[in-house]
């Protein structure tokens, strides 16, 4: 028996967390080792943690129904910044994750898919697609789901649905079939994102059977599979996604997660002896420690956002990923969103490195006290035409031939109504903003728009001094393994602090690569003779 009390060997003990550790006490010291002690050994047994590898954090059926090794996903980052790179290499890495096919066009989502089904899907790998709920244009919703189903793709991450619609109900009835042995199959799988717990009551709940009925009555679906549909809840996962970039309630995840896990609880399966619907914590998820929160929370498996964004695989241009590399905890302020500026609605995103946070909310003011482009005073049409590179008139151009593409049907009302058009041309400079940041556009750079929370600047925090720093040494699968390994060390930290062991600070926090090593043990390294008498110090 190997027993260790130098700080390189005992952080190497504590760290692999795939071997039993077990707290002794050898010739009047401390230490720590892999191979328990045995009766009259002279070693004293203190404490003791189990194996503890990171695949073991989560939910075992959460792994088992996508195929993966990990209770990990990264969640979609629209206009493709989830792209078809990071995906495929967190499947390679036994992780799931969304494309973020939000914003995309309909040839390069058609192109996107097309590749993921040729490196992914044929291989029999994990990943889903995102499909965003489109109340102003459910086209978008139906051809989505008809590009999944063309490809198919066997999970959708379906996020911002406040309601139920046709089109999500058809995602999931199609893929349902009778089976002799377990009396039904879902073969396509579900990841609702949501982040009230009214919103995920409806997934928690069979598809409404007034949408099946329609869906039958068009042919969508066929009589077996919407019979079936009473089976079955809508998702068999739900995102509780909490304060994070982009769209985002804020919401604390130490309320909200619980509070959706109790719903569940509730809430009995459909089918009698069926498997609950897993929770999955989204939002903040930026270091070990957090990851450690979310399932000690409850949580079932974790998704990340922001800190994917800033890897080498994200669909984002390298000057946006040196400006996320650089954020800070509090560089993340919220601007008006394109898709619900008339209502006020917001995102979250970087204030570091760039005006769109002030540019934008200027022009929501300007949108509330003034009834069109006509109307602003001359110093503010002068203004918005630097922030736009182009005259208004120009700018209206660019956003009409967009609705002529796109939405035909709005033309008519902006002609008539100059505050409508006044929107639309504001919607199009918050639209523009988004692609000249995953573009790099030079021109533009004072007006990026950046999603991002907070977990950005906390991981940041985290990789300082480490290999993780810079954003040439982020690579997607190493973040989220980092990330893992970290929590489970810090889970085994726990375990110990719980059997009364106390840690030196030195050791209390995982090492990055690159990162400094533990500090020398001091002088006076043993705990006051004072502590308590259950209280066992390594040193």
């Amino acid at each position: 028996m190997t027993v260790h009390h130098d700080p390189d060997g005992v952080y190497a003990v504590l760290s692999a967390t795939d071997l039993p550790c077990y707290v002794v006490r050898s010739g009047g010291r401390g230490g720590v080792t892999h191979d328990c002690p045995a009766p009259g050994s002279g070693v004293a047994l203190l404490a003791a943690a189990g194996p503890l590898p990171p695949h073991r954090l989560g939910s075992a059926a959460f792994a088992r129904r996508h195929g993966v090794r990990f209770p990990y996903m990264a969640g979609a980052m629209a206009a493709g910044i989830a792209s078809e790179e990071l995906v495929g290499a967190l499947s390679d890495a036994g992780c799931l994750a969304a494309f973020g096919a939000a914003g995309l066009s309909e040839p390069r989502l058609d192109s996107a898919l097309g590749r993921l089904e040729r490196e992914l899907g044929r291989r029999g790998m994990p990943y889903a697609c995102n499909l965003i709920h489109s109340p102003m244009a459910p086209h978008a919703e139906r051809f989505c789901v008809d590009l999944c189903l063309r490809h198919r793709v066997r999970c959708v991450e379906a996020s911002a649905f406040v309601r139920l619609t046709p089109e999500v109900v058809r995602y999931r009835v199609t893929g349902l079939r009778a089976d002799p042995a377990t009396g039904m199959r879902a073969e396509h799988r579900l990841i609702a994102k949501v982040s009230r717990p009214e919103t995920a009551e409806m997934f928690l709940r069979p598809a409404p059977e007034a949408l099946v009925a329609e869906l039958l009555a068009r042919g969508d679906v066929s009589a077996e599979q919407a019979a079936l549909a009473r089976a079955v809840p809508m998702a068999d996962d739900i995102t509780v996604e909490a304060d994070s970039g982009g769209h985002t309630d804020r919401r604390p995840l130490t309320v909200l997660l619980p509070a959706v896990v109790g719903l569940r609880d509730r809430t009995p399966p459909p089918l009698p002896g069926g498997e609950p619907v897993r929770i999955g914590a989204a939002g903040g998820i930026g270091t070990p420690r957090a990851v450690v929160a979310a399932f000690c929370l409850g949580a079932d498996y974790v998704v990340t956002g922001s800190v994917n964004q800033a890897t080498v695989e994200a669909g984002t241009s390298a000057a946006v990923k040196r400006l996320l590399a650089e954020a800070l905890l509090s560089d993340c302020v919220m601007a008006p969103a394109a898709d619900m500026f008339e209502q006020g609605g917001t995102v979250q995103v970087l204030g570091r490195g760039t005006l769109f946070p002030g540019r934008a909310a200027r022009l929501y003011r300007l949108y509330v006290d003034h009834d069109g482009l006509d109307d602003l005073p001359p110093e503010e049409r002068r203004r918005l035409e630097r922030y736009f590179g182009r005259s208004l008139p120009q700018a209206w151009e660019e956003a009409a031939g967009y609705l002529r593409a796109r939405h035909p049907s709005r033309l008519p009302r902006a002609a008539r109504d100059a505050k409508y058009r006044m929107a639309l041309v504001f919607r199009w400079y918050l639209a523009m903003a988004s692609r000249w940041a995953t573009s790099g556009a030079d021109g533009h750079a004072e007006d990026w728009q950046v999603w991002c929370g907070p977990a950005m600047g906390a991981f940041n925090d985290w990789a300082r001094g480490s290999a993780l720093a810079a954003p040439g040494g982020r690579h997607v699968a190493d973040v989220a393994g980092h990330l893992l390994r970290g929590a489970a060390f810090h889970t085994r930290l726990d375990q110990l602090r719980a059997c009364g062991v106390r840690i030196p600070a030195a050791w209390a926090e995982y090492r990055l690569p690159g990162a400094p090593g533990p500090a020398p043990r001091p002088a006076q390294g043993r705990a006051p003779a004072t502590r308590s008498a259950r209280t066992h110090s390594i040193m």
